[in-house]
């Protein structure tokens, strides 16, 4: 399987959208290096969860407007504000995943990836 599109940019768009979840308190927030796994379509996973639906939809409406703002990158897809348990968006080369705390240890992604490179960063106070 082939990835549907590469960019030299996607560490940037990385830290950016990690930085954005520091900012709105995101927690257990980690990042998959997928770029070894031949049967990934993307560079790199970022998740983190919050412990309420507000707070899901507050950090990915941010990493909307941030990447938009600082990357100039609009989502490919997203996906989960109706709901706001798990948002995805997608940004081809980084994809996002914020979810309600509930939702993260019932689906475990982290565990379906565990064989990619894992960056955990220190949750903010």
């Amino acid at each position: 399987m082939r990835k549907r599109h590469q960019s030299p940019n996607s560490e940037i768009l990385l830290q950016t959208i990690v930085h954005t979840m520091q900012e709105k308190k995101g927690k257990g927030i980690v990042s998959l290096n997928l770029k070894k796994i031949n049967s990934a379509i993307t560079d790199y996973f970022v998740i983190c969860h919050a412990t309420s639906r507000a707070q899901v939809d507050s950090i990915a409406q941010h990493i909307v407007n941030e990447v938009s703002v600082k990357c100039g990158q609009k989502p490919y897809n997203k996906e989960g504000f109706e709901n706001a348990e798990w948002i995805l968006i997608d940004y081809i080369d980084v994809v996002v995943h914020v979810f309600l705390d509930l939702a993260r240890n019932y689906y475990q992604l982290e565990q379906l990836w565990a064989d990619a490179e894992k960056t955990a960063y220190d949750d903010q106070d």
